[in-house]
């Protein structure tokens, strides 16, 4: 939809109600357009000059922050405090050339209750990795009591062109293909290399004090060497050899099912079939567009975001171990304890040690 319908859209979709989750849309042909989109949002003070675009209403606080590097190159950062639960989602315009693709990571800390009551809360770090290509409708879940920052890098085809580079030829056929085949997104847990000291830099550096051929060429590099380091992580875990092009809305059927089981975490894995039922998918679908997507199957991603759970509340809180243990679904201390350290090669008495 053009800008001069964009508004219409709003009146009847923006912070329309989804089951528990307040709609903040945008559009994301290109980042131009992306930006054009939020900063006509009714809620949104757009500055010029800062090149920044603020919002502070009953469902969210914050900032987005937006950068021409070069010619196909932007950046996009948003600073935002989670009021109430938002449903963020990428629409296109039908008219408009789409032919950027996202690389966003995203680095937010939410409160953990630590009892039943919800007296006692820790703070942890979530942080996510996802790649989608033009097109592609991604639906993206904000919990309310969050906060954080999300980075969005956007890179056109012949930017792409220019300045990937590749190991191996048989690796440049794969990343080719991929990226020449249909839309589609993938997700990776906590890849980006040490993401929260990484989005304090490109936060600062994005700062409208800090403006500047030099500063715009450190970020240029920066934000390659991030580019670059992401396709060879897909490349060597094989994601994009294995990936399933897929339809839209089989994206939102996804997203809804990593959202059960988040909301789930510290219970029992539900179960294939109950989620399936929950997004009216066939189990045997939703579990092969699941792992296509996020690389693991519902019951290895349950178990993994469990253990990541866990390392925090050992980096993060008080709690004994054992308690660690029963929140994370686990019947003893020592079984508990056996699957930490095959996960991440220490005991959790060595994390806190």
């Amino acid at each position: 939809m053009p800008l001069e319908r964009w508004s219409a859209y709003l009146k009847k979709n923006l912070f329309y109600n989804h089951d528990g989750f307040f709609e903040l849309p945008y559009l994301s042909n290109n980042p131009s357009l992306m930006v054009d989109s939020v900063a006509t949002l009714p809620v949104s003070n757009n500055q010029l000059q800062e090149q920044a675009i603020y919002t502070d209403t009953t469902f969210t606080t914050g900032a987005m922050r937006y950068r021409k590097i070069e010619e196909g190159l932007w950046l996009l950062g948003s600073s935002l405090e989670v009021k109430q639960n938002i449903i963020s989602k990428a629409l296109y315009d039908k008219a408009t050339e789409s032919d950027y693709y996202f690389l966003s990571f995203a680095v937010f800390e939410y409160k953990f209750p630590l009892d039943d009551q919800h007296t006692a809360f820790t703070s942890l770090l979530s942080t996510t990795c996802t790649f989608y290509k033009p097109g592609t409708a991604v639906t993206t879940f904000f919990y309310e009591g969050t906060r954080g920052r999300f980075f969005n890098i956007v890179f056109n085809k012949a930017w792409t062109e220019k300045n990937l580079a590749f190991e191996s030829p048989l690796e440049e056929k794969e990343i080719k293909d991929y990226l020449n085949n249909q839309p589609g997104f993938i997700n990776w847990i906590d890849i980006v290399p040490d993401a929260p000291a990484l989005s304090d830099d490109l936060w600062n550096k994005m700062d409208a004090n800090h403006e500047g051929v030099a500063i715009t060429g450190a970020l240029k590099e920066q934000l390659q060497q991030t580019i670059a380091g992401f396709f060879k992580h897909a490349y060597s875990d094989k994601r994009i050899k294995n990936h399933v092009a897929l339809h839209n809305p089989d994206y939102a059927n996804v997203a809804a099912a990593e959202r059960l089981i988040l909301t789930n975490l510290t219970a029992p894995f539900i179960g294939v079939e109950n989620i399936a039922r929950a997004v009216n998918l066939s189990s045997t679908k939703l579990k092969n567009v699941f792992k296509s997507v996020f690389g693991f199957s519902m019951l290895q991603y349950h178990k993994e975001k469990n253990m990541l759970l866990a390392l925090q509340l050992l980096k993060c809180s008080n709690m004994q171990v054992k308690n660690i243990a029963s929140l994370t679904g686990y019947a003893s201390s020592s079984k508990f304890t056996a699957t930490f350290k095959k996960r991440f090669n220490l005991l959790p008495t060595d994390i806190r040690s």
